[in-house]
């Protein structure tokens, strides 16, 4: 293996900074904490005992969708317990990022140990101002999300690979990448489908005010393009001058094989890459005339739309992924001399699946304790009641929409899907808001600032297992707290600085997105 990056002696002699101290605190902390596999069967156990001791109280809070009391299901109870082991594998089997990421891994392991990919890297790397490598890094990130949760399983182990073949600490590289992928996911310069399944809680919401309120599905792209280059610019400083140098102690000690080779490009390599990024194009474009012709299988049969989950191009990103990276791997293989039969290319899949064996004990875990959660109705009682009681301290709307930025953000740690936050609480605080004479598009906006802030740091999200495995990947000591410390000034300062952003771009008045056939008067 090539020279890793070592310890920088000199730079751990100096005193360490209050920042430090603290971000090593936390670190040590959370890596007292079990196995995230062993932590997460101890929070299925916490939600079982929790639902039977609050299954006997009664609450004030009604849901907000049904009108109906909030009641915690015992899932201590014969009945409750029966149906969770009877649909356990049916839970397991149908935990959402487990099939994204054994499909999407299939595909990108075959690209990656056939060489494409790490040729890419390289010559990449020939092009971009070393300067400019963590920026271009995020803005892929954040791009990434029009592909719904590709980021994950394709932007972010790179971003370590792509780091580490630039001599830098590949967990900077994967810091600043899940920055983009999670951290910024309310911010991206192209339209996802995540804008009109928001925007349609919002609508609903504030139809309780107005029945005629019509809101664009786009009525925050204007706000969230800006917000990209917020989230580039934190990002980058945060990376290259906090995480990184806080990353010099600590050496690589990952297994050498699956590490990316620093050798230089071969012209043979070299006719691979073409020969492969070559047949990619092919599939892009003959993708993209699907898409637009008239008519398209791929859009929405009712609507005609692309960026919308009841299209089938959107149901198709991780199949794609896997056509995508495995035909152009399979050719790079053979040109580059990688690949000499099939035996191969399935040898390089089932490569890739012993890798995912880890992530796959803490998927089920995983799975199994958001089951529970949800079932039980812990994170609809902690939603509305966090909710009713900021609506209940009748702030100013500039002061209550920091405040539901912050409560989002805490309500995130418990409750991870945007949608389902959103859900819930839209109907409280939408139509409060627009009485105090502040637009659903701004309400929204501040949602979305606070749901995406607090995604880095915690372990509840579906992927945060999966982004320890990538950093396990060169450095074997990573636990929970070593990544939480890594991402906890990305939350900080992305929950203080876009909070600002928010308020001072709503006071110059400048439009959040695509006007709405009937707008609120603004505050």
């Amino acid at each position: 293996m090539a020279d890793s990056p070592q310890p920088d002696r000199e730079a751990m002699q100096q005193p360490r900074g209050l920042l430090n101290r603290l971000l090593d605190g936390v670190e040590r902390v959370g890596n007292k904490l079990p196995d995230p596999a062993v932590m997460f069967f101890g929070l299925l156990l916490i939600v079982w005992v929790m639902s039977w001791i609050f299954s006997s109280v009664s609450f004030d809070e009604k849901h907000p969708l049904t009108g109906e009391a909030i009641n915690v299901v015992n899932l201590l109870s014969g009945t409750e317990m029966a149906d969770f082991l009877a649909n356990m594998v049916d839970t397991f089997m149908g935990f959402a990022p487990l099939g994204v990421v054994l499909v999407a891994m299939l595909g990108v392991g075959v690209a990656e140990r056939s060489g494409y990919i790490n040729v890419a890297i390289k010559l990449m790397l020939n092009v971009t101002p070393k300067m400019l490598l963590t920026p271009v890094l995020i803005l892929v990130a954040i791009v990434s999300h029009t592909a719904v949760d590709a980021g994950y399983v394709l932007v972010i182990p790179l971003g370590g690979v792509i780091f580490y073949a630039a001599g830098r600490h590949p967990l900077a590289g994967i810091a600043a990448a899940f920055a983009g992928v999670s951290g910024g996911f309310s911010a991206n310069f192209v339209p996802s489908a995540i804008d009109p399944l928001l925007q349609g809680f919002t609508q609903t919401a504030a139809q309780l005010i107005d029945a005629d309120m019509q809101l664009n599905p786009l009525n925050n792209y204007f706000f969230t393009a800006a917000s990209s280059i917020l989230v580039i610019a934190v990002g980058w400083f945060l990376t290259d001058r906090v995480v990184e140098p806080r990353l010099r102690g600590t050496e690589l000690d990952g297994d050498q094989e699956e590490m990316p080779a620093l050798d230089d490009v071969t012209p043979r390599d070299r006719k691979a890459f073409y020969a492969a990024s070559a047949t990619m194009v092919v599939g892009l474009v003959l993708l993209y005339f699907t898409a637009t012709m008239e008519n398209s299988p791929l859009a929405d049969p009712v609507t005609g739309e692309l960026a919308s989950f009841a299209a089938p191009l959107m149901g198709m990103i991780v199949p794609l992924i896997f056509l995508l990276f495995i035909i152009p791997g399979i050719v790079h293989g053979y040109v580059s001399g990688n690949f000499t039969n099939s035996q191969d290319v399935i040898g390089s899949m089932t490569k890739s699946m012993e890798g995912m064996a880890y992530y796959m004990v803490m998927a089920f875990f995983c799975a199994m304790f958001i089951k529970a959660f949800g079932d039980s109705q812990l994170g609809t009682l902690i939603s509305v009641k966090g909710a009713n009681f900021l609506a209940s301290l009748e702030l100013s709307g500039g002061v209550t929409m920091v405040g539901m930025i912050m409560l989002v953000a805490f309500i995130n740690l418990f409750v991870g899907s945007a949608s389902a936050k959103w859900a819930l609480i839209s109907p409280i605080f939408v139509p409060m808001l627009m009485q105090l004479g502040y637009s659903p598009d701004l309400t929204q906006a501040a949602y979305r600032v606070g749901d995406s802030s607090s995604n880095i740091i915690t372990p509840l999200l579906p992927y945060f297992p999966l982004v320890v495995l990538y950093c396990q990947r060169y450095v074997k000591g990573t636990g929970i707290g070593t990544l939480v410390a890594m991402m906890l000034p990305f939350t900080v300062s992305l929950l203080v600085l876009w909070s600002a952003f928010l308020i001072v771009y709503w006071t110059l008045g400048i439009p959040l997105g695509f006007q709405a056939s009937y707008t609120y008067p603004a505050g």
